[in-house]
């Protein structure tokens, strides 16, 4: 009988031909994409696996590691699938499973339950299930404790954290839940799991921080990325060198400082401080989103280069990524201000805008501003905006939409719905809608006419936009 792909073969994945030629290349560009199940030895691993390609008759490969959990295998010891970069297809797909994926990563699952996960979606706890059960393998609860899992396994062989830190920083209700699941995925109890980090597995953090490797799949144009991020860097709010970005950001459970930069062995490193453990998580998936770490460079980059106005600076610049967004509403608000005006006007409105009406807090290793919440610009706005009467009052509008929750905005929004809300606001047109869920979604198929930077480098404006307001 010839075996199958397990669940979440679809028209944007691969068949079982196409993804065992990758398992016995041992492709690493394909880890986090998928995961192989071998069911001799019940392990699954990531595609780029060093051990001997087990024989096809063996095999089933499954979209998540959820799903080959929830069919009773462990993850390999040796190759932990669990430390790979995310998958690439949950931006690419714009499908309710897809948009659950993006979800959970971001906590909601940990914070609202699989009811609070449906009501986002717009589907019932019960149908929601059956749907990513069928397209996974997995259900929502299974999909979010094998997150869990993911971030644990991170903490554990990253920071020098307690058990019980790392149990509640992982989104685990109780140690017990914590050391089970760690059992049950890995075959081993935390502590050999942290027997078995490399003695460079420490980081730079001090007390109270945290520091941790962000997995990403090479190439990646860091000097572009960083350069972006200080060139529209709001003053108080966020900084930014030729290797570093920082910001404080308010997460659910209060205010957090975090820090990319990247090391000097060459690898991209996070350093946080948070308000509460609980949001660690939530605080990953966000920067991973923001510095689109998830994204497979050499299928952007192959399928770019195959116009020719385009190859000769994707020769030149490999692995462009577009930034993302680690507050969607405060994304909105600072689209719009920056309509229509330079950067370093956008900068200087929203630096104003920060100072005046933003919140101080000393979370990080120097006082900093918290980017004024939309209830905040929404009473107050127009004392500190300046420009023409028209967008002012659009912005504030839009404000208090965001405040009265009559406009909602995050990371599983339905692309069509979530523009078409967009376009229904005043002082809102397809440029912004469309910049909005280019950033906050990551939706790869979005081009901005009229871009004055993408005209200006239209090697990378296609597909990256990463020089726009």
């Amino acid at each position: 009988m010839t075996p199958t792909a397990g669940a979440g073969t679809g028209p944007l994945t691969p068949g079982f031909t196409e993804r065992y030629r990758v398992i016995q290349s041992r492709d690493r560009r394909f880890d986090g994409q998928f995961v192989t199940a071998v069911r001799s030895t019940r392990i699954y691993c990531r595609p780029s696996c060093p051990a001997r390609t087990p024989l096809e008759q063996n095999v089933t490969f499954y979209a998540t590691s959820a799903a080959a959990h929830e069919a009773g295998y462990r993850a390999c010891k040796r190759c932990l699938p669990e430390a790979a970069p995310g998958s690439p297809m949950w931006d690419v797909r714009s499908d309710v499973a897809a948009r659950a994926m993006r979800l959970i990563a971001d906590g909601v699952v940990d914070r609202e339950g699989v009811p609070g996960l449906a009501s986002r979606l717009g589907y019932s706890s019960r149908h929601l299930t059956r749907v990513l059960a069928a397209e996974l393998g997995a259900g929502p609860l299974a999909l979010a404790r094998a997150h869990r899992a993911h971030t644990a396994r991170a903490l554990l062989v990253g920071t020098d954290l307690s058990s019980a830190d790392v149990a509640f920083s992982s989104g685990f209700s109780s140690i017990r839940q914590f050391t089970e699941t760690i059992g049950e995925v890995f075959g081993m109890p935390p502590s050999a799991l942290r027997a078995r980090r490399p003695s460079s597995a420490h980081g730079e953090a001090s007390a109270g921080e945290i520091d941790l490797a962000l997995p990403v799949r090479g190439p990646i144009d860091t000097v572009g990325l960083f350069g972006w991020m200080r060139a529209h860097a709001i003053p108080g709010v966020e900084a930014g060198d030729d290797r570093s970005f920082s910001r404080v950001v308010r997460l659910p459970g209060g205010p957090v400082w975090f820090e990319v930069r990247l090391a000097d062995d060459g690898r991209l490193r996070l350093r946080a401080r948070l308000s509460a453990l609980a949001d660690l998580g939530t605080l990953i998936s966000r920067v991973r989103r923001l510095f689109d770490l998830d994204a497979d460079p050499l299928a952007v980059d192959e399928a770019l280069a195959q116009h020719p106005e385009l190859a000769p600076a994707v020769a030149a610049i490999p692995g462009v990524r577009v930034p993302g967004a680690v507050d969607p509403d405060e994304m909105l608000l600072r689209a719009m201000i920056g309509q229509q005006i330079s950067v370093a006007s956008a900068r200087t409105m929203q630096g104003r805008l920060a100072a005046e009406l933003g919140e101080s807090v000393d979370i990080g290793p120097a006082p900093s501003i918290l980017f004024p919440p939309p209830a905040v610009i929404a009473e107050r706005g127009l004392e500190v905006l300046r420009g023409p009467a028209a967008r002012m009052r659009a912005i504030v509008e839009a404000a208090a939409a965001l405040a009265d929750g009559s406009l909602t905005l995050g990371p599983g929004d339905d692309r069509v719905e979530q523009r078409e809300r967009l376009l229904a606001m005043r002082g809102i047109g397809p440029w912004t809608a469309d910049y909005v869920r280019m950033r906050v979604l990551g939706d790869p198929d979005v081009l901005l006419p009229g871009d004055v930077a993408g005209e200006q480098d239209v090697g990378i404006a296609e597909h990256t936009h990463a020089h726009v307001v």
